[in-house]
């Protein structure tokens, strides 16, 4: 069963219309999107957009006939292209939930759990893109230590890299529990003892398979633009580089100068788009974490397009 984060703190901010137009940017299991059909009305358009196909294909058959309902195969990044393409002027609400669907960590074979045997891959879309694969076998260590580093912020990314490197020297590192064994002999042994001594890597990989922050940072400003005056967005993340960039991008586009402090006249021409609902993000509370351990990390901020 797949369990939504945050799911009634996140429709009680984003619907605000309840025969509105709202799209879910990540459809994942459809968890979300089924509380969006549930609390909107007969006049209500509600897009779910997945780069993965059968995540669509498989809320589609949980759904069955749904005419209030569009299924669109694309990646957020091109959200603002899928809503033209599809005559979609405006909307309400705009949702982007970043965390991996427990559908993919589940299914095996897809490659991102490290917990399970299966090839190396990691592609949210898996027709697209270079896979795990290709980044452990073929990239430079300097390469390797740089994203491990950076987004997995893994303090041996180092080690891990050179053991990865010195591994595929005899051999291509083929599956997820060959790379588990490899990281697990790069780190110290009380390392092993804190955590599971691949979790970063894995998310290090994953986030640069998918090209998960490029894709949000190209989509926050598309998400501004497309939103009707008093729409929301609303974004959960799960891990602190991308709530940075959320956070950031708020405090940005709900400024109404950004002209240095000290300068007397404003010449910036900066209009604050976005009202911020959210000063802190919302967390999940201790019983939800208790049902679901994946949401331990999860935050949303939500932000509201201010009227002309």
């Amino acid at each position: 069963m797949h369990l939504p984060v945050l799911y009634a703190e996140t429709l009680e901010y984003l619907i605000t219309d309840h025969q509105g137009s709202y799209v879910d940017c990540t459809l994942g299991g459809g968890g979300h999107f089924r509380g969006i059909i549930q609390r909107t009305g007969s006049e209500a358009l509600l897009i779910g957009i997945d780069q993965d196909p059968a995540a669509i294909q498989r809320v589609q058959e949980q759904l069955g006939e749904e005419l209030r309902a569009r299924f669109i195969k694309g990646n957020f990044r091109d959200l603002e292209s899928i809503l033209i393409r599809n005559e979609i002027a405006g909307v309400n609400g705009i949702l982007i939930d970043l965390g991996v669907s427990s559908f993919h960590l589940d299914e095996e074979e897809r490659g991102f759990s490290y917990h399970k045997e299966a090839l190396l891959d990691m592609r949210m879309d898996p027709e697209n893109g270079n896979s795990a694969w290709e980044i452990v076998n073929k990239w430079s260590v300097k390469d390797l230590q740089r994203i491990i580093h950076t987004y997995g912020e893994e303090r041996f990314a180092g080690k891990i890299a050179r053991g990865i490197a010195k591994a595929r020297s005899d051999a291509p590192i083929q599956t997820t529990l060959d790379l588990v064994e490899i990281i697990r002999q790069s780190v110290p042994a009380a390392y092993r003892r804190e955590t599971h001594p691949a979790r970063r890597t894995f998310q290090a990989l994953r986030i640069e398979v998918n090209q998960e922050l490029e894709a949000l940072k190209e989509v926050l400003p598309q998400a501004v633009r497309l939103l009707k005056p008093g729409g929301r967005l609303c974004v959960i993340s799960f891990h602190s580089l991308e709530d940075r960039i959320v956070k950031e991008f708020f405090i940005h586009e709900a400024k109404e100068c950004l002209c240095p402090a000290k300068q007397p006249i404003c010449t910036c021409d900066h209009v604050a788009g976005l009202k911020i609902l959210t000063k802190k993000p919302v967390v999940p509370s201790p019983e939800e974490v208790a049902d679901n351990s994946r949401a331990r990390s999860a935050k949303l901020r939500v932000a509201e397009k201010k009227m002309c």
